[in-house]
C-alpha cells in the first residue's frame, strides 16, 4: 500500500474541474442523494442547533439539497451562505432557492480552506460530505471556527471506515487495479476515506479550537432498485473514481466497471439493492 506524493493546488484544480464538469449530473441525482441522506442530514442540522433566525454557513454546498433544507429551517428571518469550490455546481443550488421561493440564500464560489467571510458572523456551519475532500481538513475546520461567533456550533458529515463503507472500498481498489496503480492508503489526504480513521476527526475539530466534540456514527444505507442505478449515480460524481478512470483506456474502463458491477451485486436483496455506508457526524463549538 502507497501514499502517493499529494500536490494540495494541483488536486483542488482538479476537483474544481470535476465538479464544474459533472455538476448538471450530480444535480440531476438529487432525489436518490436526499433520500439516501435524509436522516443524517436532519441530525447533522439539529446537531449544529440550526433554529429559526440564525445565520448559517453551508461548506461545500454542492447543488444545494440541504442548504434548502437549512433555508426553511432558519425561516425569513435567518439567512444561509451556500459555498463551494465549484461555481457550476452552486448555480444548481441558487436555482433551486429561487425556483423554492427562498430569498434568504446567498452563494459563494470559494476554496473551504481560505473562506473569504466575516469573522464571528455566523451562529452555525455544517459541511455535508465535503471535508474529506479538502488537502488539510484541519485548515478548512479553522476557517470554519473563524467564521463563528463564540458559542456558535460546527457539525460536519465524512465517510467512517472502509469496512463500514464496502461500496466506496470496493470501488476505489478495483478502479486502482484497472489503471495499473498501486493499493493506496484509504486515509491519505483528499479521498473519499480519508477521515474515517477512528478518533481522527475529532483530533482535528479540537486542533481547531473547537470545544464540546462529539462524533456520532450514523449508518445510512444506499438502497435503489438495482445495482446499475448505483453505477449510473456514481458515474455523474465527480468522484476520484472517475479521475482515474479518465486516464485509462476503454478496454481497461469498461472491464473496471464490469468487475465493479460483479463485486457490488453482493448487495442485492429480495426488494432491490442496498449498499453499506457509516457515517461520522461530528460537532464542535467555538
Amino acid at each position: 500500500m502507497t501514499t502517493l506524493a499529494f500536490d494540495a493546488e494541483k488536486f483542488k484544480a482538479t476537483t474544481r474541474e470535476q465538479w464544474d464538469r459533472h455538476a448538471q449530473g450530480w444535480n440531476a441525482e438529487s432525489d436518490k442523494i436526499r433520500q439516501w441522506l435524509r436522516q443524517s442530514t436532519d441530525t447533522m442540522i439539529e446537531m449544529a442547533n440550526i433554529r429559526a433566525g440564525a445565520r448559517v454557513l453551508d461548506v461545500a454546498a454542492g447543488a444545494g439539497d440541504q442548504t434548502l433544507d437549512i433555508a426553511k429551517r432558519v425561516g425569513p428571518t435567518g439567512s444561509v451562505l451556500a459555498t463551494d469550490l465549484s461555481p457550476a455546481i452552486l448555480e444548481f443550488a441558487k436555482k433551486k432557492g429561487r425556483r423554492a421561493g427562498y430569498s434568504n440564500i446567498e452563494t459563494l464560489a470559494v476554496d473551504a480552506e481560505k473562506l473569504a467571510v466575516v469573522e464571528a458572523s455566523f451562529d452555525a456551519a455544517i459541511c455535508r460530505l465535503g471535508l474529506m475532500f479538502l488537502p488539510d481538513p484541519g485548515k478548512g475546520l479553522r476557517a470554519m471556527a473563524r467564521a463563528l461567533k463564540p458559542g456558535g456550533m460546527a457539525c460536519t458529515m465524512v465517510f467512517s471506515t472502509p469496512d463500514k463503507n464496502p461500496c466506496v472500498a470496493f470501488l476505489m481498489s478495483i478502479t486502482l487495479k484497472h489503471a495499473g496503480i498501486p493499493p493506496r492508503d484509504p486515509f491519505q489526504p483528499g479521498g473519499l476515506l480519508s477521515l474515517g480513521k477512528p478518533g481522527l476527526i475529532d483530533e482535528l475539530f479540537r486542533d481547531a479550537g473547537f470545544s464540546r466534540v462529539a462524533t456520532t456514527k450514523m449508518a445510512a444505507p444506499f438502497r435503489l432498485p438495482t445495482v446499475r442505478d448505483y453505477l449510473a449515480f456514481v458515474r455523474t460524481s465527480a468522484s476520484p473514481i472517475l479521475q482515474i478512470l479518465d486516464r485509462v483506456d476503454d478496454s481497461a474502463r469498461a472491464a473496471a466497471w464490469a468487475e465493479i458491477e460483479d463485486k457490488l451485486s453482493a448487495f442485492n436483496t429480495a426488494t432491490g439493492w442496498e449498499g453499506p455506508n457509516e457515517l461520522l457526524l461530528t460537532v464542535g463549538q467555538r
